[in-house]
């Protein structure tokens, strides 16, 4: 077994002494890089965000930004990333590196102000500036607004990053002002060649041990004989229990570069999305193509938590506030369960026991997650929280409705945050299905809506705010769908 390394700033870096569980914030900052700064340790201010070279979707790499306070240090074995250190490029003897573009707008337009924030921000702005598909519109007001510029830079790109100096206007002014890379710029011509391979870890230290097998065989394999290991994808939950709660774990298992993991299919009848891929490619793969789930990504936590994130780690924790579940459960989705001895297809409506429980076995992982066709055309995804990006849902719901010749034909309703579990609407679905949909149906349904579940009092809601926000979600979902119509 070759020794675990990472090529950090274009040099090759041995992981050693550095113990598994190891975030790459602590690792670079041991290393001297301290842009790389600490501020919450759970992928909330993405102070520490680095870029990571990734299989692209336009190109065959991108620059994708990730919080470097959750991923494991093992978990980049034989990856390439870039702090906000290597971005600047080398001047001539003598002379200090000259600024990189994304940095020299941070400075002339006043972005920086305290600074601790800026190295994150820088990172998270070039993995924009990066982008393949980003351009600039011929008219400067066309595709211009509030979130989005005319360089077409997408603000949402900072959706994860904190200013605690609450300097956004100029920061948003230094990401409008950015142009196209140069031609001659090192990272723009990196896209053009493809990311490193995965590579099979076993890095051991001490009483613990980072493991990624070369296939889904061999993993599940070893997941046999290692009913103890934590299985991991993009660490977003992981790393905050090792961070806040001072987790470890003496075997960790990753699955994030598993080829079975990250295949996206379309077939006549379903959609199969793989467990691994991250929400930002399952969400640029599909490119719209499934409304209710377009409606969900920009409303789950933000971009950095998103480049990480995966449907099998967001269905694997059985939170009853995760944010897919209910969309999911719209979608009638099913889960594709696999082991060492075969594969079994679940609903996910059946797939929930109880609070983080559910159905699948020790030794089992999600391989897949299958969406039938075709989709409901009257869809939404409402999330009722505290703020509106990057937070916590205290209730999450998801509409999926078949109206045909002005009858719902057929109703599916996910919730999230108001039971041990995510659910199904199921006597909303029933009181719907059969009746007009119009205003008479939906004010006379409503009150079965706010009844669903069982919410509770904690800290982000009441439990009669939950059941008020149920009932008027469906009042919003016709009103929505009224509008649209009448326009």
């Amino acid at each position: 077994m070759v020794a675990a390394r990472i090529t950090v700033n274009g040099e090759e870096a041995p992981l050693s002494p550095a113990a598994p569980h190891t975030t790459v914030l602590d690792f670079l900052r041991e290393r001297g890089l301290t842009g790389t700064k600490e501020g919450c340790a759970e992928g909330e201010c993405g102070a520490c965000s680095v870029l990571v070279a990734r299989p692209g979707v336009n190109k065959p790499t991108d620059w994708v930004a990730v919080n470097a306070c959750l991923v494991p240090v093992a978990a980049l074995d034989g990856q390439e990333i870039v702090t906000s250190e290597g971005l600047a490029t080398a001047g001539a003897p003598g002379t200090p590196p000259a600024l990189h573009p994304v940095q020299e707008e941070m400075a002339v337009r006043g972005g920086s102000q305290c600074g601790y924030c800026t190295p994150g921000f820088v990172c998270s702005m070039a993995a924009e500036y990066y982008r393949p598909d980003r351009c600039a519109h011929a008219d400067a007001d066309a595709g211009s607004d509030a979130e989005h510029g005319p360089n077409g830079f997408d603000l949402h790109a900072l959706s994860g990053n904190l200013c605690r100096c609450t300097g956004y206007r100029p920061i948003r002014d230094a990401a409008f002002a950015v142009g196209a890379p140069a031609e001659e710029d090192p990272l723009a011509r990196r896209r053009d060649q493809a990311p490193p391979a995965p590579v099979a870890t076993e890095y051991a230290q001490d009483d613990s041990v980072f493991l990624r097998k070369a296939t889904l065989a061999e993993t599940l394999l070893l997941l046999r004989e290692r009913p103890d290991a934590v299985v991991v994808a993009g660490s977003t939950d992981w790393g905050v229990e090792v961070n806040i709660r001072s987790r470890r774990a003496g075997c960790v298992v990753a699955v994030d570069r598993l080829p079975e993991l990250r295949q996206l299919r379309v077939a006549s009848d379903s959609i199969e999305i793989g467990a691994a891929l991250t929400l930002t490619e399952i969400e640029r793969r599909l490119d719209g193509d499934v409304p209710l789930l377009a409606e969900l990504f920009p409303q789950f936590a933000s971009r950095l938590i998103r480049n990480g994130a995966t449907l099998g780690g967001n269905l694997g924790t059985g939170s009853p506030i995760g944010d897919s579940p209910p969309a999911l459960l719209a979608l009638d989705a099913s889960v594709l369960l696999a082991d060492a001895d075969g594969e079994r297809e679940v609903p996910l409506a059946d797939y929930f026991t109880g609070y983080r429980q559910s159905v699948r076995r020790p030794g089992e992982l999600i391989r897949a997650v299958r969406v039938p066709l075709p989709l409901a055309p009257v869809v939404a995804f409402h999330k009722i929280a505290k703020r509106r990006f990057d937070d916590i849902s205290s209730v999450a719901v998801a509409f999926a409705l078949d109206v045909e010749d002005g009858i719902v034909r057929r109703a599916r309703i996910g919730l999230g945050g108001v039971a041990a579990t995510p659910i199904r609407a199921l006597a909303t679905e029933a009181a719907l299905e059969g009746r007009p949909w119009t205003a008479e149906t939906v004010e006379a349904v409503a009150p079965l809506l706010r009844d669903e579940g069982t919410p509770m009092d904690d800290h982000r809601a009441s439990a009669a705010y939950r059941s008020a926000m149920l009932g008027r979600s469906l009042l919003k979902l016709y009103t929505r769908t009224t509008e649209a119509v009448s326009s």
